[in-house]
């Protein structure tokens, strides 16, 4: 199965990939920004947007990698977030000739979880396991949109985080996804610039140190103002960050 995607513009080749609280509508603020001298590729991973969730095997790198394959892309730039930077590292990692930037926001990776995030996990599983579902989505859009979001963003993170949600409840326990590759930070090639919020969880903050010092010449900036989805909190200031790491030859 290829993922659910859609492409805009032309140019060399953007993959945006989208945080675990969201679907490629995220990247609505930044796709025609980016298509005017870039190809942009947006997808749902599955159990996200438009892209279900079957009993058939998968990983996300490997349906990442499908997708590419299908678009006849070699190289791309990717721009991730969150849990899609877990996604990106692995692509990364295992074809290093297919990636030539990397640019991580927030980005998950197997670090030792917080407090903060145990904490957000416990009440997240209570929530559901009491079917409150409405309650579980609110909790996700207060937790993941730092203070700068306006009223339109955290509509948006509102419904994407619904969608997923009765996606994936859905599909209950017929689900086969595996791990897929594993990562070897030691392996990447690409330019990368890892991004981290002042605002977001100390567990992402972390993983941004830990990344950027482990990622051959990776450069990191964290950004003060920003919660976890800073391209949807102050959108403009995001695009300008993202399209300098793009175009500048230095990387």
């Amino acid at each position: 199965m290829i993922l659910s995607h859609d492409t805009t513009g032309s140019g060399p080749a953007v993959l945006l990939l989208h945080a675990g609280v969201a679907d490629s509508r995220m990247w609505d603020p930044q796709r025609a920004p980016l298509a005017r001298h870039h190809r942009v590729i947006r997808c749902d991973l599955r159990g996200y947007g438009d892209t279900p969730l079957t009993s058939a095997r998968f990983d996300n790198a490997g349906d990442v990698k499908a997708l590419l394959d299908s678009l006849g892309e070699r190289p791309v730039a990717i721009v991730a977030a969150s849990a899609g930077g877990k996604v990106a590292l692995q692509v990364a990692s295992e074809w290093p000739d297919l990636v030539s930037h990397l640019m991580l926001i927030n980005s998950a990776f197997a670090l030792p979880p917080t407090r903060s995030v145990q904490r957000f996990a416990r009440r997240e599983d209570a929530l559901l396991e009491a079917g409150d579902v409405d309650g579980a989505t609110e909790l996700n859009v207060a937790t993941w949109l730092g203070p700068d979001a306006d009223d339109d963003a955290r509509e948006l993170v509102r419904t994407m985080q619904r969608r997923a949600f009765d996606v994936q409840l859905a599909a209950g326990d017929d689900v086969n996804q595996e791990a897929g590759p594993a990562i070897d930070l030691a392996a990447i090639t690409a330019r990368t610039l890892v991004v981290s919020g002042g605002q977001d969880l100390d567990h992402f903050r972390a993983i941004a140190n830990h990344l950027a010092g482990h990622i051959p010449g990776a450069r990191h900036t964290q950004l003060g103002w920003a919660g976890h989805l800073p391209n949807l909190e102050r959108p403009d200031e995001t695009t300008a960050l993202i399209t300098q790491f793009l175009d500048d030859p230095r990387g």
